[in-house]
């Protein structure tokens, strides 16, 4: 059976990048006890200081998208969508296999 995956890319405003790790570090601690979620981790774009990458992996989309529901994620939200630049960016995948998985 697949899993439901999202690699997700945040482009920050200039100088605003380790505040928005500073949310997205948040919102990844508070994964460890959410339902269906396997792997939240944000990343560091090693050739654009102002580019973050989420990659997420979950038991269905249906996990996730109740994700974004649970107290204190919208306030979450609200906070860092004044630090990006433009909209997140993202690919929603079928995980198959693999190490992690």
């Amino acid at each position: 059976m697949s899993k439901y995956s999202l690699c997700g890319k945040f482009k920050t405003k200039a100088g605003k990048r380790d505040e928005m790790i500073d949310i997205l570090t948040e919102a990844a601690d508070g994964m460890a006890d959410v339902k269906g979620c396997h792997l939240y981790i944000v990343h560091k774009d090693a050739r654009d200081e102002n580019t973050i990458w989420v990659y997420e992996l979950w038991d269905t989309k249906e996990d996730h998208d109740a994700s974004l529901k649970l107290p204190g994620t919208p306030e979450m939200i609200a906070k860092a969508m004044p630090l990006m630049d433009g909209m997140p960016e993202g690919n929603h995948l079928e995980a198959v296999a693999g190490k992690g998985y």
